[in-house]
């Protein structure tokens, strides 16, 4: 299938020819790239209960990374939707989400890790069953991350977009099963040159018998980094000041 084939099938209301590039991951894969500033991935929901886990890294200094507690607090919120920035440790803005039809992303649960995974559903290890092998979300992110020289000492909280955990009232975190649909996307915005790495094992909270992580599907295309009434900025204060933050390092 040809790009502009994939594109009119996954994201028809994008401009083929701003399209960089389209990529389509079975459940329990994982994926690594460097993404340039005024870059945009929207990530897909192929298959209801699609789970993707992101990390993000500063391209030219890794040192520097998403920090999810300052995400939240900044912007007084304790999940992720449009209008939300992603910031890192250093007060500036990795990625935005200027598009969203899921409503709420998971920053709070982490990833599964080979314990939890081996409790749920079994062992199935790669020597016996090849590509049906049970991945699980951390060992995943540690294959992508050694390939950009990072390890477990730069492991850091993770988002988990498509998946939605809310609190109850006795402070119990309840999953909600399916919350996206075939079709469902979101759009991350890419305001500094990032290293982007992706899981789509599945959440650590998902009750499913069965291993059956959904597909996922990714557009990467050129839209340009957030403009001077974007949304994004000027959804609060601390935002704006976010972006000033980033911009300072691009002129």
């Amino acid at each position: 299938m040809q790009l502009t084939e994939q594109t009119t099938e996954l994201a028809p209301d994008l401009d083929p020819a701003r399209v960089l590039w389209t990529e389509r991951f079975p459940g329990g894969a994982h994926w690594s790239y460097r993404v340039r500033r005024g870059t945009t991935l929207r990530f897909i929901a192929v298959e209801a209960g699609a789970n993707a886990s992101v990390l993000l890294y500063r391209a030219d200094e890794r040192m520097e990374r998403l920090n999810l507690p300052d995400t939240l607090k900044a912007q007084h919120t304790a999940h992720l939707t449009a209008g939300h920035v992603l910031y890192s440790d250093m007060g500036r803005i990795l990625a935005s989400i200027p598009r969203d039809t899921v409503g709420w992303h998971d920053p709070l649960c982490g990833v599964s890790d080979a314990d939890s995974i081996a409790r749920r559903y079994g062992v199935k290890r790669y020597q016996e069953h090849r590509n049906a092998m049970h991945r699980n979300g951390k060992d995943s992110l540690l294959v992508e991350m050694g390939k950009w020289g990072l390890g477990l000492r730069d492991l850091i909280p993770n988002v988990n977009l498509f998946s939605k955990v809310a609190v109850d009232t006795d402070g119990r975190f309840r999953f909600a099963e399916n919350h996206a649909q075939p079709g469902d996307f979101v759009e991350l915005r890419f305001e500094m040159d990032t290293l982007v790495l992706v899981s789509t094992a599945p959440h650590p909270l998902d009750p499913r018998p069965d291993y059956a992580p959904g597909k996922v599907a990714i557009v990467a295309w050129d839209s340009g980094p957030a403009g001077a009434d974007d949304p994004c900025r000027l959804s609060c204060p601390e935002n704006g000041r976010g972006y000033t933050n980033t911009e300072m390092i691009y002129r």
